[in-house]
Parts: C-alpha cells; sequence; structure tokens
C-alpha cells in the first residue's frame, strides 16, 4: 500500500483530527508518500482505557514496521502499532507497481493542525490525546462469542485455520477451568496437558509468593539496548511477586508473558515514561521498565480479546531478566514465531515490527 500525501490525508479529517473517531497523529505523517506491506489487518482491537474487552474497528489496518515514536507526545516510550485507516492509503497494482487513480478530491473539512488536537490542558496539567487514548470511542463493542471475528482472522489472512482453531480451543477450556469451583484440580490437570500438547508450555498462570503489603524485591542489571537477556523461570518470576502478581506496581501478565520464559532475547529498549491511556497524562518511571526485541502480546492466552493484532509490548523489570553469556544464542521457539502476516501477492513472511526511530 501507498500512504497518501499529508495533504490528502488531513482532507479527510474533521475539525478534531479524526477519521471515524481515529486521530491522524503527527508521528504518522513522516510515512506519508512511501510504500509499506500491511503487516495485519486491523478488524477488531483491545480496550485498554476501560478494560472491557474485545472492540470491533472498521477499515483499518496496521502496516509493517511502523509504531509511534512518541515524538508528538511527550516523548512516550510506549512505541503503539499505528492504526491506518484505509481512506489514508491507496493499494498498488502488483503487476505494473502502480498506485491506484486518486478518487475525486474529498472537500476539506475545517481541518485545524494534526498538532493541536494532541495535547489539551486540565485543571493545568497536560492531557495527551492519541490513537491509544481515543481508540474506544473509534469502535464498537465486540463480544468474545462473535464467532465472525475468527472467521475474520481467517479470511484476512492475519492467521491461519490451525493457529485461530487451537487459540479458541485453548480459550475455552481457560475459560471452564475459571468456572469450576470444585473438582479444579483435575480440569488444572487437563488444560496443563491440552496445553503441553497443543503449545509446548503449561497453561500460563502465575502465583505471587510474597504476602501482600510486603514489599517486592528491586533488581538492577542498568540494560541497555543490544544486550543478551535471559528470561527467568516462572517460578523464579513468582518469588519477586505479591499476590496481585505485581513487582513495585508493575503487574506481570502472566497470560502473555510466562510463554516467554526461559528464553534469550536481546534489549530493545528501557522505557521510562508512557501516557496512561485513561487520563492521558504522562506517567514517569521510577525505574525504566525493559522491552525485549519480539516480545508483544500476542494475543493468544488473553481473555476476551483473542487474536488481537495491536501487538502491544509487554514491559519487564530487570529483576525478572538476568545477563546471557557471551556465547549464548537467541533461542528460536516455533510455538512463538510472529504470526503470519497479510501480504501482498509475492511477498515473504515478515518479522514483527520493530520501533521507528
Amino acid at each position: 500500500m501507498e500512504v497518501r500525501t499529508l495533504s490528502d490525508v488531513l482532507a479527510s479529517l474533521d475539525e478534531a483530527g479524526c477519521y471515524e473517531g481515529l486521530p491522524f497523529m503527527p508521528e504518522m505523517a513522516q510515512f506519508c508518500g512511501k510504500r509499506y506491506r500491511i503487516g495485519a489487518v486491523a478488524h477488531k482491537t483491545c480496550d485498554t482505557v476501560h478494560n472491557t474487552g474485545g472492540r470491533r474497528l472498521q477499515n483499518a489496518v496496521h502496516l509493517e514496521g511502523l509504531r509511534c515514536d512518541g515524538s508528538a507526545h511527550g516523548g512516550c516510550g510506549a512505541a503503539c502499532y499505528l492504526i491506518w485507516k484505509e481512506a489514508w492509503l491507496r493499494p498498488i497494482d502488483p503487476r505494473t507497481g502502480q498506485t491506484a487513480p486518486s478518487p475525486s478530491a474529498v472537500p476539506p473539512n475545517k481541518t485545524r493542525a494534526v498538532t493541536d488536537s494532541t495535547q489539551s490542558y486540565i485543571d493545568g496539567e497536560i492531557r495527551y490525546h492519541c490513537q491509544a487514548t481515543r481508540l474506544y470511542d473509534a469502535t464498537e463493542a465486540l463480544p468474545w462469542w462473535d464467532i465472525r471475528q475468527y472467521v475474520f482472522d481467517v479470511a484476512t489472512r492475519n492467521h491461519s485455520v490451525w493457529h485461530v482453531a487451537r487459540v479458541v480451543f485453548l480459550g475455552a477450556i481457560r475459560g471452564a477451568l475459571r468456572r469450576v469451583p470444585r473438582g479444579y484440580r483435575v480440569m488444572k490437570w487437563i488444560s496443563d496437558r491440552l496445553h503441553l500438547w497443543l503449545t509446548g508450555r503449561p497453561t500460563p498462570q502465575v502465583v505471587g509468593k510474597i504476602d501482600r503489603g510486603s514489599p517486592t524485591p528491586q533488581g538492577r542489571l542498568d540494560l541497555h539496548p543490544g544486550e543478551l537477556v535471559r528470561i527467568k523461570a516462572l517460578a523464579e518470576i513468582e518469588k519477586t511477586l505479591d499476590a496481585s502478581a505485581r513487582n513495585r506496581g508493575l503487574r506481570f501478565d502472566a497470560e502473555e508473558m510466562a510463554p516467554y520464559c526461559g528464553r534469550t532475547v536481546r534489549v530493545l529498549d528501557r522505557v521510562m515514561k508512557i501516557i496512561h491511556e485513561t487520563t492521558g497524562k504522562m506517567i514517569d518511571m521510577k525505574e525504566p521498565c525493559i522491552v525485549l526485541e519480539g516480545v508483544f502480546c500476542r494475543a493468544e492466552n488473553a481473555s476476551c480479546r483473542l487474536n488481537c493484532p495491536r501487538a502491544i509490548r509487554s514491559y519487564w523489570r530487570e529483576v525478572w531478566l538476568e545477563r546471557a553469556t557471551h556465547d549464548a544464542q537467541v533461542r528460536v521457539d516455533p510455538a512463538m514465531s510472529p504470526p503470519v502476516v497479510h501480504q501482498l501477492e509475492g511477498s515473504t513472511t515478515r518479522p514483527e515490527p520493530q520501533r521507528v526511530g
């Protein structure tokens, strides 16, 4: 696909700098006029504002490799996977390499500069606005039991039939495990065996070993991008968590982080501040959160948002990691390989999108 020129995109926006409720952010302007492959069709996403689960998104895609660099939002380090409305793109003819003719000009609305819509002041405090903070308003509720979303997962080529069937089946097993007060051990045994058989890993669960209210340990490795680290075993990480599965306020999301335990990966970034998606406030970290290459939410085990293509990066405490030896090799686990992406004819599989900038 080719991203339309900035003037074309601006002409499509309303006075709030949005199209169908989704803002076009200043960080996206640098990609205008350039060509990229579709990384995933964003027919659904997840709600991180009100935590209501899955949300239906219309006429949108993720483009391979394009993440927000936070340059217009106070240096936010979340590096969200950018969402592109189809109206902002032009398809490329795979035979000629030419873009389709532009449609008739869209009458410009009273469009103010995109940069004017990135922040506001409430009680003298800056509140940032971005795709993440406005995603709830730009989407519709999508119940987990709406089978059409799983059909679309396959039809859009976001995932294979086998992947969708496996994820949905195991999700149903975990749901049953949460709802069976009696016979829990039997159901847990069945769940673990099925997960081991289909994924090579047990049911992703974590039990914090530190009493609620007691301090959790702090680890300092002073890690930097490019260093090799080993993610500790789940049993080791549990010793650093309280009853709510948190270490110094940061929650260990067992559903999406436990499958990475034991792997050797590279450090991608040290995140010191991110935007709180519910309030729009900038959160300054008391200590850095580590982001790892190829480690992100795959929504394979998450409740109510299975196969969400948003690919949110996971944040790790340094106490959950340890430096790997220089001769250590990055282990490639076929079960954790990047999902198959929606591609143009004749393309090849691409790796997980990396941060831009």
